[in-house]
């Protein structure tokens, strides 16, 4: 599937509605150690939608890769390349580059980010030996971030997830979003893909409309003016 041939819906900001803003994070833009190609042209439309959210009262919650040196998920640490396959539990499918270290410049949001408006902030991937690419659940399928438990004590049902990258840490959450009993739309021009290994986005884009994900617009999303 492409991301042409999505539908997109049109749909208002509503009580029960959270907006995640997923790992805008320096390492992740285009002259980081992990970069997404577009990362830093969906900042700008991101911080309007977050205005949207506030203005109405919606809570803003927004992620951020926080790794170890070391992590078992980098290459480095097992004498391969980047992007290389590998499969482990909590590991994988491919090795990364060392990106988002804690404490690191790069691990930092961007700097265009308005953060000021965020609620709260989920870190994950901080466990040396499993990798954490959901805002819901760290990669062993198991370990709780504590994002759903925080978003059900703040009476949330549906939430729009935006940010990086479409195919891994987006992907993740909205499929791990539906199972936890969320509603989950996607502004499509509010996130970019790795699309590694090739294919890679394709097979995303089919599971998370298989699974009942909606698409749409910043465009598309009605809000206070």
């Amino acid at each position: 599937m492409r991301l042409e041939e999505l539908e997109l819906i049109q749909v208002g900001i509503g009580d029960g509605d959270a907006l995640i803003v997923i790992d805008l994070q320096n390492d992740f833009m285009p002259s980081g150690a992990l970069p997404v190609e577009g990362g830093d042209a969906i900042i700008g439309p991101i911080n309007a939608l977050a205005e949207k959210f506030h203005r109405l009262g919606n809570p803003i919650i927004a992620t951020q890769d926080w790794h170890p040196p070391g992590h078992l998920s980098f290459a480095s640490s097992h004498g391969k390349e980047p992007f290389d396959r590998y499969e482990a539990e909590g590991i994988g499918p491919v090795l990364w580059p060392d990106h988002c270290v804690q404490g690191s410049p790069g691990a930092e949001f961007h700097p265009g980010f308005d953060a000021k408006l965020v609620k709260a902030v989920i870190r994950k991937g901080f466990r040396p030996t499993v990798d954490s690419y959901s805002a819901f659940l760290e990669n062993d399928r198991r370990t709780p971030t504590g994002l759903s438990g925080y978003l059900r004590e703040l009476g949330v049902k549906r939430v729009f997830l935006c940010g990086l990258a479409l195919d891994y840490c987006v992907f993740f959450s909205a499929l791990d979003g539906r199972s936890l009993g969320f509603d989950v739309v996607i502004p499509v021009d509010l996130t970019r893909a790795i699309d590694s290994p090739p294919g890679r986005l394709s097979e995303a884009l089919g599971s998370m409309v298989e699974r009942g994900v909606k698409f749409t617009s910043s465009g598309r999303i009605a809000g206070p003016p």
